[in-house]
């Protein structure tokens, strides 16, 4: 698989400034993206007034954390103790895997790191812009937090925003806690967060066991299905990597397409995989999506919450359906009768609705 250049992602674009040198090397070098590119940056910021979901009082409660998390990001990075304890891979994995559910995640996987799991270059910052990525760790320590179930099936409206930049900074926490604990234990680690990666977090969690990668791109859990955020600690310490896990994600998908139909973007691939990427996969229009977003003032969710697996499927029932048909097929009926054509909830805390 070849690496990702971080420059080409949608957050990175849309940081690009007319005066900068940065945005003239961009679109010289991707002339085909600049008339789009200039197009979403015409609409409101997510959250920002003018966007259809727009609540003086609630939206800035998105930017709000997202402000928090560009303040902490610069200490994802930081001093490594002198003194190195002597651990055993097995007992520290433990410990970590343990500390890090106390600290609230609810899945938590180890794998060794792969070139593929890094961006070739960083485009988030200007200051960055264009580095390359040389400085990697061998292994990736990748956690999942939990997004209200209530909330995220508010989507699109602005409780389902709430809900995600909540699963960023719940997972900013973790993995910083994670970093600054293995450091002062003499070992070299570092906090991928939002605003602040030099991994994919879906392709490390992937690896690292966590769930598989469905049509909509996403990570998709037993336990909680996308509605999920995930965080990533890199270190140089020595543990003990988990496997991949393979439920029949693919499988379900493939006769699923739930999350294609209902996307109001058209952005997710109503056709099979084909080659991306040297991978055989799906791809979603991100230029479609982020347009959604924009105009919506919220990162939209309907994907997430349409997805029968955010629902509370039966582990009994996840864990029969790669090689049944019929199992797929009872988790696909079950869900339209109990929500139609999705889930919307109009149910939510007085607070919210204020």
């Amino acid at each position: 698989m070849n690496k990702v250049d971080e420059r080409d992602i949608m957050f990175s674009r849309m940081n690009l400034n007319k005066d900068w040198p940065e945005y003239k090397d961009y679109y010289s070098r991707n002339p085909d993206k600049l008339e789009i590119d200039e197009e979403l940056r015409n609409l409101p910021l997510l959250g920002e007034e003018g966007s259809v979901t727009y609540n003086s009082i609630n939206s800035p409660i998105v930017g709000a954390t997202f402000q928090y998390l560009a303040d902490i990001k610069k200490y994802a990075e930081g001093d490594i103790s002198p003194t190195q304890i002597q651990l055993s891979p097995n007992d520290i994995t433990l410990k970590l895997k343990e500390l890090s559910k106390f600290f609230g995640a609810k899945l938590v996987g180890i794998t060794e790191m792969k070139d593929y799991h890094y961006y070739s270059h960083r485009g988030r910052e200007k200051d960055s812009y264009g580095d390359k990525i040389d400085s990697t760790h061998k292994y990736g320590i990748v956690f999942a937090v939990e997004m209200d179930k209530d909330f995220i099936n508010a989507a699109p409206n602005l409780p389902e925003a709430v809900a995600v930049v909540k699963g960023y900074l719940d997972a900013a926490n973790i993995g910083m806690f994670l970093s600054y604990y293995i450091r002062s234990l003499g070992y070299d680690a570092r906090n991928h967060m939002d605003g602040n990666y030099l991994v994919i977090a879906p392709l490390v969690a992937k690896d690292a066991g966590l769930g598989e990668l469905g049509r909509h791109g996403l990570l998709i859990t037993k336990e909680y299905g996308p509605r999920i955020r995930l965080g990533v600690v890199t270190t140089d310490l020595n543990l003990i990597a988990d496997s991949e896990i393979d439920f029949g994600i693919q499988e379900f998908c493939n006769e699923c397409g739930r999350c294609a139909k209902t996307c109001p973007g058209k952005c997710i691939p109503k056709e099979e995989k084909h080659i991306i990427n040297d991978e055989l996969r799906w791809q979603i229009n991100p230029e479609q999506c982020y347009k959604r977003w924009r105009s919506l003032g919220t990162d939209c969710g309907i994907c997430l919450s349409n997805c029968p697996f955010s629902q509370d499927v039966s582990l009994d029932l996840i864990n029969e359906m790669k090689n049944s048909k019929e199992i797929r097929e009872k988790i696909l009926i079950d869900f339209q009768e109990k929500y139609g054509v999705r889930p919307f909830n109009r149910e939510l805390p007085e607070w919210i609705k204020k």
